[in-house]
């Protein structure tokens, strides 16, 4: 099912489109980094923030879900790799923070 973009009929429809979406994005990334937050304090170890099976895991099914909606794996793929990997660092930096000594 490939999402149906709004018509545009200049570019700044375009635009306006693209800012709406990406504000839109903002607040779903918001919220997943606040999930790497609670991953933090919920693992009791430092050695188990990176879990390559998992990153595995989770690029294989937004693979799986850009096929169904449309979006190129060319662009999929790259963006969630960075994004798994700014996720895990900002996971160690909670993971430290909410450890450390007072």
């Amino acid at each position: 099912m490939s999402p149906k973009a709004p018509k545009c009929e200049t570019m700044a429809d375009v635009r306006r489109e693209v800012d709406r979406l990406d504000r839109e994005l903002v607040v779903l990334l918001a919220e997943r980094q606040a999930m790497m937050d609670e991953a933090a304090r919920i693992k009791q170890s430092r050695d188990l923030v990176r879990d390559e099976e998992r990153v595995e895991q989770v690029v294989a099914n937004v693979l799986a879900e850009a096929k169904k909606t449309g979006l190129s794996a060319a662009i999929a793929e790259p963006v969630w790799r960075l994004l798994i990997e700014k996720s895990i660092e900002h996971e160690f930096g909670t993971f430290d923070e909410i450890r450390k000594p007072r």
